[in-house]
């Protein structure tokens, strides 16, 4: 299983004596690399820049395949981009990337890389969503095996890619009836929540019988990925796609919330995603949280810019539709710390019923987070922690490593690396 990987650490943020400190991007952390890494990520990311490179990306690759062979190329890519971003192929190459990360104040967050483009051709049969899932049961275990002191309990997390579970174009078919004024309640989380823990035949009537059994199939998989997680004290952070999927995904995300986010159950064993570059990201933020706040349901967000910005201005251009993306950069930052600033006020109210990512390259992100949460008075070891991918950010995440060793804190306090 090819993994690729992303550094989530832990606050540093906190109250103390001596007041807040800015954390220093400066690069001084890069001591703790070797050389050869340095020179590789100066490479790689110097080709990264280059605009040809990124576009043709893919056709080179499959020239260099003819040119070199796959065995040539292949190990030419390991050696440069793949080695950049990935943490292994096996899972004793991951365990060998987690253990070196894990000296640099980082734990580790897996995912599978699977899912389904909602322009690709629909799959045959379940067998594809089928072998998907069993990869998901895979992962939940590798990422419970990952580290020799796990620390708390629910201190884990792992991505999950709901498309690789449930055919995107049933989510877009959801997403397109929800969106209908006076959507019927038969879709309501309420619903498929108990159709999920009861196991009981579950019929929509927009649906065809071909969709409605697929539909059971896909409730069925989401639900024992979860359980099986939630037995190994993993956490999910379901991921957010395109704004034609999202709203089935958000429903999908409440059903399972109302199962396995209890008062309970010791805090969200499933979270969702908000992408701050979308117009509306804030609102549906601040309603989901209140929601969850009234129900006495826990919490759990990862906060992102976003990834798909191209193909959903294209997808809006084509059905002449609003651009449902922030107009610029600068809008993006100011609803991503709007959001920031609505969860960590979450968190300082509601404690460990409310858990955080803060998924960010940023170092005005970063900044704001760590003042805040010293304002705020949100423990070190407590529910909020920083992403970035693995290789893409290396003196954010170093130095927010570096602050783990520097107050010495315990593995149960450090940050945790993630492979997507």
């Amino acid at each position: 299983m090819m993994l690729r990987t992303c550094r989530v650490l832990c606050s540093q943020a906190g109250p103390s004596a001596g007041g807040w400190q800015p954390l220093s991007f400066d690069g001084g952390a890069f001591h703790l690399k070797g050389t050869g890494e340095l020179t590789r990520a100066l490479l790689v990311l110097r080709l990264c820049a280059w605009p040809p490179l990124v576009t043709h990306g893919l056709a080179l690759q499959a020239w260099s395949q003819r040119l070199l062979g796959s065995r040539l190329s292949g190990a030419l890519l390991r050696a440069s981009i793949y080695g950049q971003f990935v943490a292994g192929e096996t899972a004793e190459e991951v365990k060998g990337c987690v253990q070196q990360l894990q000296t640099l104040g980082l734990r580790p967050l897996l995912a599978v890389p699977t899912e389904e483009e909602p322009d690709s051709a629909v799959k045959t049969g379940e067998a594809w969503y089928e072998g998907n899932f069993s990869a998901m049961l895979r992962c939940v275990d590798l990422s419970r095996g990952l580290l020799e002191t796990p620390g708390p309990t629910g201190n884990i997390l792992m991505q999950l890619k709901v498309t690789a579970l449930t055919s995107a174009r049933l989510c877009k078919e959801l997403t397109s009836w929800i969106r209908k004024p006076g959507a019927s309640l038969e879709l309501s989380p309420e619903r498929l929540a108990e159709a999920m823990d009861s196991g009981r035949d579950l019929q929509v009537s927009h649906l065809n019988a071909e969709q409605n059994q697929h539909l059971r199939a896909s409730l069925s998989r989401l639900h024992r990925v979860v359980k099986h997680a939630r037995a190994q004290h993993v956490r999910l952070l379901v991921d957010a796609e395109y704004t034609f999927l999202n709203p089935a995904l958000s429903l999908l995300v409440d059903a399972l919330a109302m199962r396995w986010n209890g008062p309970g159950e010791g805090g969200p064993w499933v979270w969702n995603t908000y992408q701050a570059y979308l117009k509306d990201t804030h609102e549906r933020l601040r309603r989901a949280a209140e929601a969850a706040d009234r129900a006495g349901l826990a919490f759990g967000v990862k906060l992102v810019r976003g990834a798909y910005l191209d193909k959903e201005r294209e997808v809006a251009r084509h059905h002449g539709t609003e651009d449902p993306t922030q107009p610029d950069y600068e809008a993006t930052s100011q609803s991503y710390s709007r959001c920031l600033e609505l969860m960590l006020t979450q968190v300082s109210h509601r404690g460990p019923m409310c858990h955080l990512m803060v998924a960010s390259h940023n170092e005005e992100s970063v900044h704001q987070a760590t003042k805040r949460m010293w304002e705020l008075g949100i423990p070190l070891d407590g529910p909020v922690c920083f992403g970035q991918l693995l290789g893409m950010c290396d003196h954010v995440s170093l130095a927010l490593g570096s602050e783990t060793r520097r107050f010495m804190f315990s593995s149960s306090r450090a940050g945790r690396l993630c492979c997507v």
